[in-house]
């Protein structure tokens, strides 16, 4: 074998049997489509090599070779990853915009890639010309007469195509081996489908797989073409018959022949069910009224669909139907017990509601409508229970059980629903509710009532007033329903965690109970009772029957949650027994009793370190309470005395009420000098600095008054405070 180039372009591989005549070329890969001779192409480029392959083709010779790339997610393709058939082109146009190279092609032979001389900047390799064999038997030339009428009857039916290519190709002047390719590039078929065309060297062979595949497409642009039609004439049925329709409704009114309306079977069932729902009369004469509407409206009218849905909605309310109001005190004591440990002033104030109630059921009085006890509203940290004793309340009571969040809702419309007028419009979520619980005096909870929002939709706490007051809401309105509906007879429950955020007439209408933190005896008792059994079962380890020790529990409650509730107390029971089943699973050593030491194991480093009394009485220190969200804090307060002008020096993250409360207490240290021991004018030779560590923390409000003064004072008179003594409260300048 011997390898001569020629001009670094041009190279000639002979042996015995074959001769190939190499040229080196730009390589392009492309995607998802493929290049044929004798045809003009455009394609866009974005790939770095592509666009760098394309300019410098054009800037040479303009000669590249595009090959069809097998992985069409592979965006850095190799020799492996290419088609070993492509075509040789000449770019004749190029246009770049937005980092993008649109290019128009025409190809003119086929040819096999030998191999990859560079891979960078872009891929440069040996390609060789496959012959196109001119073969002109009376088959090839009957074959390429047939593809041509094939082609017309497909321009007939639909395909789409340019003009210019078309005219051309119906002329019947070009050569079979350029007619092949040209209707093979136009074909709608699969990409390894083409590329099978492309790939076959003989062109009797490549003629009768053109026939067949466009034979395919032209019974499948058939097919359409009768589904189209059949379509345009079913449409234009239906429009001839409603106004045929029309025109007979006209003429028998002037005649005075009108004919009455035959009642279908949706009509039939929509009055079967206007006479079971046991609506009040304003009600009924509304829905009855629409129904009428209904009846005369032609059917092919897109407002029917509009009052079926408010039909629909009208005769599924649970206008008459209520759950038994089975209120027993003991019961509902019992299930207060059992599922909530702790909270026992609100599970006492939730009996007595309850018990007022029971009296109202048996008083013995001939009003239909009786008020309602006033609506409870439950406000405390997350976690302690307030939505699931709302569950406990239904379940006392035997009644259906609705939830609704209304956190971040800023939409009035979500309340009261949109009017009729738009499209898709809905009732509300409270009406929603009712009709999904199915019974008209549910327990309802308004969940996370604190965190309403309002904007230029309205005012959704506004809409909620009506509802929750119960001298009104025994005729609330909603805009889709358009009816009143009396909600005087459901149980509403609002929750939130701060009365801050709850607007003061929405506060009017309800009573508030608070719901402390947990302490931590008590967040013991509830891991222990209910919520290590809970996550047994939830983690797949109930039949093992793995226990956890009371120091076990105290330890993941004092070091690795600081809350109120018991929800980062439940996440870590169920990250100890996550881990556990894993041993389980892999049939390792797992504990069959979890202690301190397994949860230190499981849990990793304690996150959390509680703040602990001084180790001596110290003097210018005292020992100050703070509430945080996880209930409360010990935090101390730091003073210093130092020669100066009579500075005060504030820092630790502190507020400006706190801030305030450290100058009453400088001004009352001063106004009391006397009584204190101290000189008349000991405030104008010192500097004194209030620290409250933890400094990244910020602090604020009135109650560290007390003890600053206290710390202050020590620090003047260098007496120690009791370490072991809590201080909070305000101080003023008496």
């Amino acid at each position: 074998m011997a390898i001569i180039l020629l001009d670094c372009q041009i190279g000639i591989i002979m042996n015995k049997e074959i001769q190939k005549v190499l040229r080196q070329v730009p390589i392009i890969p492309i995607r998802g489509s493929v290049v044929f001779p004798y045809t003009d192409t455009v394609l866009s480029f974005g790939r770095q090599k592509t666009v760098s392959a394309i300019n410098a083709g054009f800037s040479q010779d303009r000669i590249v070779a595009i090959f069809g790339q097998i992985d069409l997610k592979n965006t850095d393709p190799d020799f492996d990853d290419l088609y070993n058939v492509g075509t040789i082109c000449m770019v004749t146009q190029m246009m770049s915009t937005d980092g993008e190279v649109h290019a128009v092609v025409k190809g003119q032979a086929r040819v096999r890639l030998d191999s990859l001389l560079a891979h960078e900047p872009h891929l440069i390799g040996y390609v060789y010309e496959i012959p196109t064999v001119k073969e002109e038997t009376d088959e090839v030339m009957a074959m390429t007469n047939h593809l041509v009428e094939m082609f017309k009857k497909a321009v007939t039916i639909g395909k789409q195509t340019e003009i210019m290519t078309a005219m051309r190709i119906m002329s019947g002047q070009m050569e079979p081996y350029e007619l092949v390719d040209q209707i093979g590039s136009l074909l709608d078929i699969k990409m390894e489908e083409k590329q099978k065309v492309l790939e076959e060297a003989s062109l009797f062979k490549r003629l009768q797989m053109v026939i067949d595949l466009f034979a395919k497409e032209i019974n499948i642009l058939e097919i359409e073409k009768t589904i189209s039609k059949k379509t345009e004439e079913k449409f234009e049925d239906q429009m001839r018959k409603a106004m045929l329709r029309e025109k007979k409704k006209t003429i028998e009114k002037e005649l005075g022949e009108e004919a009455s309306e035959m009642d279908s079977d949706e009509i039939a069932e929509y009055k079967k069910k206007i006479k079971e729902a046991g609506m009040p009369e304003a009600v009924l004469v509304k829905t009855k009224k629409e129904l009428k509407k209904l009846m005369a409206m032609n059917p092919n009218n897109p407002e029917t669909g509009y009052i079926k849905n408010y039909l629909d909605w009208l005769v599924d309310m649970p206008w008459s139907k209520y759950s038994p109001n089975d209120i027993s005190i003991a019961r509902a004591e019992r299930i207060l017990k059992s599922e909530h440990y702790g909270i026992e002033k609100a599970k006492e104030r939730i009996l007595e509601y309850l018990a007022v109630m029971q009296l109202k059921k048996h008083q013995k009085t001939k009003k239909k409508n009786q008020v309602q006890p006033t609506i409870l509203c439950f406000i405390g940290p997350p976690g302690v229970g307030k939505t699931s004793i709302g569950k406990s309340i239904a379940k006392a009571l035997g009644r259906k059980f609705v939830r609704m969040s209304l956190g971040g809702i800023r939409d009035e419309a979500e309340i009261r629903g949109h009017r009729r007028t738009y499209v898709g419009a809905l009732p509300g979520r409270i009406i929603q509710g009712i009709k999904n619980a199915g019974t008209g005096n549910p327990v309802f909870m308004l969940d996370e009532i604190d965190k309403i929002g309002a904007d230029f939709r309205g005012d959704p706490s506004s809409a909620l007033l009506e509802a929750l007051d119960p001298e009104q809401n025994r005729d609330f309105s909603d805009h889709y329903l358009d009816v009143p509906y009396d909600l005087s007879q459901v149980i509403f429950i609002a929750t939130g965690n701060l009365l801050d955020g709850i607007p003061d007439a929405l506060r009017d209408r309800m009573e508030i109970i608070r719901f402390p933190g947990y302490t931590q005896n008590e967040k013991l008792h509830i891991a222990k009772k209910f919520l290590w059994n809970k996550q047994l079962k939830v983690n797949g380890l109930e039949e093992v029957g793995i226990k956890i020790t009371d120091k076990g529990l105290d330890e993941i409650i004092e070091f690795y949650t600081r809350e109120a509730g018991v929800r980062g107390l439940e996440r870590n029971i169920a990250s100890v027994l996550r881990k556990v089943a894993k041993l389980v699973a892999e049939k390792k050593k797992y504990p069959q009793v979890v202690g301190e030491k397994e949860v230190k194991k499981f849990l990793g480093p304690q996150r959390f370190s509680s703040a602990i009394a001084e180790k001596k009485d110290e003097v210018g220190m005292a020992t100050g309470l703070a509430v945080t969200s996880a209930g409360g804090e010990i935090l101390f307060v730091e003073v210093a005395i130092m020669p100066g002008k009579g500075s005060l020096i504030l820092t630790g993250q502190l507020g400006d009420v706190m801030k305030e409360s450290a100058r009453a207490a400088f001004s009352w240290t001063k106004a009391n000098w006397k009584t204190l021991g101290l000189a008349e004018k000991f405030g104008d030779k010192i500097d004194v600095h209030i620290h409250v560590p933890e400094g990244a923390v910020p602090k604020d409000g009135p109650s560290a008054g007390v003890a600053m003064a206290t710390a202050l004072v020590s620090a003047l008179t260098k007496r120690p405070v009791k370490r072991e003594v809590g201080m909070t409260g305000e101080i003023t300048l008496r």
